[in-house]
């Protein structure tokens, strides 16, 4: 199928650095490449190919949100960098095969340019590019060495993690502030303080199936995010399970049948019109936020981001489905990500993809979010196999499942790019997963490590090790200019610096025979994954940070008194020194004051500061830390924080 490739632009470029641009594709296909190729005097025989979550796009690598591991990070390791369309002119589709006949084609003009000789491969990808990464080792021997899955799911990942997260959204919305408040240093630690009965099990049950609850505090940017990831995927419980709607409504068992106040008062059936369509690119200047298929496919399909409704019904719309009743759309299904005044964001799945084109102004729809509600317990439904453990507390005392039960979905333990996580894997891999993740929850990386295991018995050490990184999320968090103080930057670091350390970690083991840094040590407890406080004991790569104001997590003082800082930073074993010590007292994001630290595998260090007006303040202390000590860097820089209350009258 892919035996005939193209190339129309060839070219030499100077930004990010001096490279050599190419781009084509392969004939009578959708196959689109961009490779990005240094000059021979940097090159050491690499490349590095990064699969996006979505496909549709070959000039992903060079975008401001992804130029952390994008083509300055590979030309500045030594290799260049592989991207591709995966095989598809919108988001939905690709394949490993495409994957793997863009990265040969690579080899055959590497060879042209550099002298004859096979390039080492590395094929990485995070969320759904981590399962398509898996699908490539997994399937295709000969093409990869080595790839780094990141931030990744399980088979039964989708949709249960974002049905059981959505129950939580509708339930505890107006709680987030003081569950997030007793998470927080100095609070009280109990997050179930002050919930009533269906709220205390709402949390309960997201916890056990694996939630961070330390990541509710972004709980309204989760709502909207991940509301529009799964507008993308409702479509397959409709399709695979039809009549679990109706069941969920009329059958005893389910949560419909005699529905608590709450979701009586939450359902919401409405007719109206389309009052107008809201393009992209005109989104974009209104300072929309935009889903996924909105800002990051180039289709061909002229679909609007946002609908303007004549009439918008009051309750919470999030999540509600939009039946075309007329026009040119007429029968197809679309969701609600979110609303703004009179504007709704759209989704839509694969099956309602081209249809969105047809949608005009004066059609007749009608807002209904009975399929929404529904699936919010669907995960009760499903007991996968035993070793999804954070599904035992669906089973009594006897084994049996609480609530009946439905089919597996089809193609439940195959995902994106034909990753079946069998645990089989060609090359070595190294798997980086975020303990903070709201959307890829952190056990998942445990799920997966044991299958290894299993597979490669006493060579289990010879070819995988699981890195878990604490206080991040599932995607790189940024403040906006108009965010209320602590902003999400004094709460969370980005995984970047680790993701470019293990991508050369990768590099150096399966080319030169040098092991990495242990794998992180770790528990998982009733679904949550926890770490030991100390970095010699944690392991892994990223640096371990504690703080304390006054002695203590929280400090009482007034206004203009000085408080004292004190703080440790370790580096775990063989993964580098501390360069950086960056402190936040305000919470804006900006870091202000660096402490002049030698580099060390252990730093301690000290910064008094006094408040000039009332509040309570989480002052923040941002380590970072480097495999060769070179602060200066813009790449592998691995990064850590830890914050304290003050409060200031």
């Amino acid at each position: 199928m892919y035996s005939d490739p193209f190339i129309d632009v060839d070219e030499w470029r100077d930004t990010p650095m001096r490279h050599r641009y190419v781009h084509g594709g392969f004939k009578n296909t959708e196959l689109l490449f961009s490779f990005y190729f240094p000059p021979k005097e940097h090159y050491q025989g690499r490349f590095f190919q990064p699969l996006q979550a979505v496909s549709g796009n070959e000039n992903m690598a060079p975008m401001a949100m992804y130029q952390a591991s994008g083509v300055g990070f590979a030309l500045a390791s030594g290799g260049y960098l592989v991207e591709s369309n995966q095989g598809s002119r919108n988001m939905f589709g690709g394949s490993a095969e495409a994957n793997a006949a863009v990265a040969q084609y690579s080899r055959e003009l590497a060879a042209k340019m550099y002298g004859k000789h096979r390039p080492y491969g590395y094929v990485y990808g995070g969320s759904g590019g981590a399962f398509k990464t898996l699908g490539c080792i997994e399937n295709i021997a000969g093409v990869w060495d080595g790839g780094i899955p990141f931030v990744h799911g399980t088979p039964v990942s989708i949709p249960h993690f974002f049905t059981v997260q959505a129950h939580a959204l509708r339930i505890l919305g107006p709680k987030f502030a003081q569950i997030v408040d007793a998470l927080d240093p100095g609070g009280s630690g109990d997050m179930y303080a002050g919930l009533n009965e269906e709220e205390r099990k709402a949390l309960l049950e997201v916890t056990r199936f694996g939630f961070p609850p330390r990541s509710w505090f972004n709980s309204q940017k989760i709502a909207f995010g991940y509301t529009g990831v799964f507008t993308t995927l409702v479509d397959r419980i409709v399709d695979g399970d039809p009549t679990y709607f109706e069941d969920f409504w009329t059958k005893p068992g389910y949560l419909g049948f005699n529905p608590p106040e709450s979701l009586k008062k939450a359902r919401i059936q409405h007719l109206t019109k389309i009052a107008a369509l809201v393009m992209p690119d005109e989104a974009r200047k209104m300072g929309l936020p935009l889903i996924m298929p909105a800002a990051q496919t180039k289709s061909g399909v002229n679909f609007p981001a946002a609908l303007k409704i004549a009439g918008l019904p009051q309750g919470n719309l999030q999540g509600a489905s939009i039946i075309v009743k007329s026009g040119g759309a007429q029968g197809h299904i679309l969701y609600i990500a979110g609303v703004i005044r009179d504007l709704v964001m759209i989704g839509f799945g694969a099956g309602h993809f081209e249809a969105v084109a047809a949608l005009g102004a004066g059609d007749e729809i009608q807002i209904d979010n009975s399929i929404y509600l529904a699936t919010q317990t669907y995960h009760r439904h499903q007991i996968p196999a035993a070793e999804y453990y954070v599904w035992n507390q669906y089973k009594g005392a006897d084994g049996k499942p609480l609530y009946p039960q439905r089919p597996l979905l089809p193609g439940q333990e195959v995902q994106s790019g034909g990753a079946t996580q069998s645990g089989r894997f060609h090359g070595k891999v190294i798997v980086m997963q975020a303990l903070w993740d709201e959307a890829a929850y952190p056990w998942g990386a445990d799920w997966y490590r044991t299958r290894v295991k299993a597979v490669l018995g006493p060579h289990f050490e010879d070819r995988y090790r699981l890195w878990y990184v604490d206080n991040t999320m599932h995607t790189t968090q940024n403040a906006g200019p108009n965010d209320p103080r602590p902003v999400v930057t004094t709460r969370v670091i980005s995984y970047q610096g680790v993701l470019q350390q293990a991508l050369r970690d990768l590099a150096a083991w399966v080319e030169k025979g040098v092991a990495p840094p242990e794998s992180t040590t770790y528990k998982v407890v009733d679904g949550q994954v926890t770490v030991p406080s100390i970095a010699g004991e944690r392991k892994g790569v990223q640096p371990v940070v504690s703080v304390e104001a006054n002695g203590c997590v929280r400090a009482d003082v007034k206004v203009g008194q000085a408080v004292k800082f004190n703080a440790v930073a370790d580096a775990p074993p063989k993964s580098g020194v501390i360069v950086k010590a960056e402190w936040d007292f305000e919470g804006t994001g900006e870091y202000p004051v660096v402490s002049e630290i030698k580099p060390h595998s252990r730093v301690a260090v000290t910064a008094t500061y006094a408040f000039s007006k009332p509040g309570t303040y989480f002052p923040a202390l941002r380590v970072t830390s480097n495999r060769q000590g070179d602060a200066a860097s813009p790449y592998a820089q691995m990064q850590n924080l830890a914050r304290v209350r003050v409060v200031v009258t």
